[in-house]
């Protein structure tokens, strides 16, 4: 042993190294790390708006008073893969083409893209092409609106959600189709719904409203 540290001298221990200087990153690193965060964070934000949930920005009032202009909902795509849609539920659902209306041309892919990543976040107002309303009547059930008030099956429909003096427009009665939804908004005598244009096919829901989440002094699950 002492031999061997005359010839070779004493093995330096980790205390007596000088400290390891790391080298500084290149810009070219840096844009390259940056790319790449950006690109799995929009790759995430995207998979999670398709698959689980989405924000939704309220356009209009005809969800009034429990959904406010520019209230800010979570909108689950996943609800209706656990259970079937029921009544009083608030659905996101694309506007339906009317008979005899063109069915508006589809936007640039790069635009679109954009704007659904903006959408998403709630950042961005929502496409006028989605509707938001309640889940009134369901396949194979009979609706009709009589005398200020909605009927289901000849049953009248308790509706504790209404702002007290609201009164519905006498329509039907109709059967609601297979594959398709009665839908109505809560503000009854601003709202563009299934009065007007029809039931929606099932095919046509993006997914439930559960939460309010903004503002923050009303937020709470729908």
């Amino acid at each position: 042993m002492i031999a061997w540290q005359a010839a070779f001298g004493r093995a330096p221990s980790a205390e007596g190294l000088p400290p390891a200087s790391p080298l500084p990153a290149t810009r070219r690193q840096i844009g390259r790390e940056a790319v790449v965060f950006v690109v799995v964070a929009l790759t995430f934000l995207l998979t999670f708006r398709g698959l689980v949930a989405e924000a939704r920005w309220i356009p209009s009032g005809s969800m009034q008073s429990q959904l406010q202009v520019h209230d800010r909902v979570l909108v689950s795509k996943l609800s209706y893969r656990l259970h079937d849609i029921r009544r009083g539920d608030i659905v996101v659902f694309a506007r339906p083409t009317p008979p005899g209306e063109e069915p508006p041309p589809p936007p640039a892919l790069l635009r679109h893209w954009l704007h659904s990543l903006a959408e998403s976040l709630a950042l961005v107002q929502p496409s006028t092409e989605d509707y938001i309303k309640r889940v009134i009547g369901l396949p194979g059930e009979m609706v009709e609106g009589r005398r200020g008030r909605v009927f289901v099956d000849g049953h009248r429909l308790l509706e504790p959600y209404l702002d007290r003096g609201v009164t519905t427009s006498d329509f039907g009665p109709l059967r609601v189709p297979d594959g398709t939804l009665w839908v109505m908004g809560d503000n009854r005598a601003n709202s563009s719904d299934s009065r007007f244009i029809g039931p929606i096919p099932i095919s046509k829901v993006v997914g439930r409203a559960v939460v309010r989440m903004w503002p923050p002094q009303r937020a709470s699950f729908l």
